[in-house]
């Protein structure tokens, strides 16, 4: 394709961050971590469990990415958590600036960074949309000629005069994607944002992006772990590791480097530690902290037991905690199988524990598990209430086991958990 076809060009971006230096929340707690330093105390702000960096100590979020997108094309970017797809969408987007290199954008661009992005929580969604209209460069005439469609396709006209600071997150997302559909850029980009809406609305989305890709020759730049969606949508994909591309080409060939050959091999070992990437933003407050992981992360059949060990400690003095192992197939993030512990656990103040468990597979099938880890406690009234979680805690294999007239089982079809057959019972002439 020739330069007049260009939607984004990106040579030699290097983005660098310098750790530890700021970063408390607030000017009061920045100074506080400051005035600890200069004296050799500890840092009061440190969260237990995280790594305390040293001074000037940097981290290269992306190193030396070369990139070329045509109009029209569904770009897929794919990698584990880390790798540097936030990080480069973010530079996309002018939300940072890249610290080396030069990125070139042809036409006007919309972003879903995260879940309402670009909104302002006061306002209702009406406002909202015309706000992200003006964002974008067009008038209030240009945004009424659309609004109707908007909200039709938004699934909210029953709340579209509320604030959006009332919306669930699924509504903000149906809003949010309606807008940036249709709204006059030339090139979207979506970070992971599909999967908090239903399965309904997503699929009715990924039609939505092929159709103007296809009609109006809009660019997409699609993020996702998801590797249905990739599948379905894009026509090409390229393969981020450590702030690195290592492939960018056939979506199918990406996939396959991604799930099996040697990108997750790093995921699949038999000790992990956590810091803040592998936690939900909105848990990195929590007293308790689940500081690492260990089993035997090899040669794991169907059936199998498999015995893992936690360390946990505990700020403040928790009661009653539980754990939670979420099952989710690494093609797709939906969960497949979830295991609780009925066993409560109590924390005294600043008690580190050692845990030991025992999960049953007996029902999953052969593939490849991502296993995220819950702490939560149970109120009064039966809601759960969560403490800690590590997003994977770990990653394995589930290997065939030979049984007796083996049916085989499509994954990707039928589910990640097998039950017992169905028995038909009486007459069966």
């Amino acid at each position: 394709m020739s330069d007049n076809n260009l939607a984004i060009k990106i040579e030699r971006i290097r983005k660098q961050y310098r750790l530890g230096v700021i970063g408390g929340g607030t000017l009061k707690g920045d100074l506080q971590s400051w005035w600890a330093r200069k004296r050799g105390k500890e840092d009061p702000n440190v969260r237990i469990g995280s790594k305390i960096y040293k001074k000037n100590e940097k981290f290269l979020a992306l190193d030396g990415i070369n990139l070329t997108i045509y109009e029209g094309e569904r770009l897929g970017i794919i990698g584990h958590n880390g790798a540097g797809k936030s990080t480069l969408l973010k530079l996309l987007s002018r939300v940072t600036a890249p610290t080396e290199g030069e990125i070139k954008v042809n036409g006007r661009i919309s972003s879903m960074l995260e879940v309402g992005t670009g909104f302002n929580p006061e306002l209702t969604g009406r406002e909202n949309i015309y706000l992200n209209g003006a964002i974008l460069g067009m008038t209030r005439a240009e945004v009424s000629e659309k609004i109707d469609d908007i909200i039709e396709f938004s699934e909210c006209s029953n709340f579209i005069d509320t604030p959006v600071k009332r919306y669930s997150s699924g509504m903000y997302v149906k809003l949010a994607f309606a807008v940036a559909a249709h709204l006059d850029s030339e090139i979207m980009i979506m970070d992971e944002v599909l999967a908090v809406g239903d399965m309904a609305f997503q699929t009715k989305c990924l039609e939505k992006m092929k159709e103007v890709s296809t009609s109006e020759g809009r660019t997409i730049l699609y993020v996702s772990h998801n590797m249905n969606t990739i599948r379905t949508l894009c026509d090409r994909c390229i393969v981020l590791s450590k702030g690195k591309i290592i492939y960018d080409g056939n979506v199918n060939k990406a996939i396959d480097i991604y799930l099996s050959k040697g990108l997750d091999k790093e995921l699949i070992r038999d000790h992990y530690e956590f810091d803040d990437n592998y936690r939900h933003l909105d848990w990195n407050s929590s007293d308790l902290r689940i500081q690492e992981l260990e089993l035997n992360n090899y040669g794991i059949k169907c059936g199998n037991k498999i015995p893992l060990k936690l360390k946990v400690q505990s700020k403040e003095k928790n009661e009653n905690v539980r754990f939670r192992f979420e099952f989710s197939p690494m093609v797709s993030p939906k969960k497949a199988a979830t295991m609780v512990t009925e066993e409560r656990v109590n924390f005294a103040e600043n008690e580190l524990k050692e845990l030991s468990f025992e999960l049953d597979t007996s029902h999953l099938v052969p593939s490849r598990y991502q296993v995220d880890v819950v702490a939560f406690v149970t109120d009064e009234y039966g809601k759960d209430c969560q403490l800690e979680g590590v997003f994977p805690g770990f990653v394995f294999d589930m290997n065939e086991k030979q049984i007796d007239n083996p049916m085989l089982w499509k994954t990707h079809n039928w589910g990640a958990v097998r039950l017992n057959d169905v028995k038909l019972k009486g007459d069966k002439e």
